[in-house]
């Protein structure tokens, strides 16, 4: 393994830990098993090196692409929200970290925020080309649609272990449901659907 990569995913590990406070450079030498000049000859600082493992962690994102010519809302969305909920679930111990620390360091805010809005963008510009199509047949607003979806999938991502009695389905069953009301909401038919989930 690089030696940057090795320390991106000791600071990652620490940060998320300990937050930005307790993500001293020692303490994350002391986790990728180099000494602090190691440290700072990669990364010019502990700021530094904590921005860059958001970046690459946010980036790590399997393939979520959604289809440049939609055919089958259903699937295609139900595949992006399914990848997307359990790459969320992966570092949410990083986005609570990054949440907890902007405040102080706005910096973790907008570095943390590239990724997400990237998506949303995607996501937006699908919801478009689903009502040009004509397959989404209400009137919405693909910004707040893209928004809710996106704020709903955050949600599950971050609330899973806190409230389980809330999320009391599986993550991929969720994924599964919140899109297929979602598509209701907008008016995509979902003939051929198998049976329904209970969301109850």
């Amino acid at each position: 393994m690089e030696m940057r990569e090795k320390l991106i995913g000791a600071a990652a590990r620490v940060f998320a830990e300990t937050g930005y406070r307790g993500a001293t450079t020692r303490r994350i030498a002391q986790e990728a098993g180099v000494n602090e000049v190691t440290l700072f000859r990669h990364f010019g600082s502990k700021g530094e090196l904590i921005l860059e493992a958001l970046h690459h962690f946010g980036e790590a994102e399997p393939c979520c692409e959604l289809p440049e010519e939609p055919v089958d809302a259903r699937r295609e969305l139900s595949d992006w929200a399914r990848r997307h909920l359990q790459h969320l679930s992966n570092v949410r111990a990083l986005i609570r970290a990054a949440i907890g620390g902007s405040e102080e360091h706005q910096e973790l805010a907008a570095c943390g925020s590239e990724h997400p809005r990237r998506v949303g963008r995607q996501l937006h510009e699908y919801l478009v080309r689903l009502k040009d199509r004509g397959l989404a047949t209400r009137d919405f607003d693909a910004g707040v649609a893209a928004a809710m979806l996106m704020g709903t999938l955050f949600s599950d991502a971050l609330g899973r272990d806190l409230m389980p009695e809330v999320y009391r389905l599986s993550q991929d069953d969720a994924a599964t449901g919140y899109v297929r009301l979602f598509l209701n909401a907008i008016g995509v038919e979902q003939s051929g659907v198998g049976g329904a989930i209970d969301l109850k």
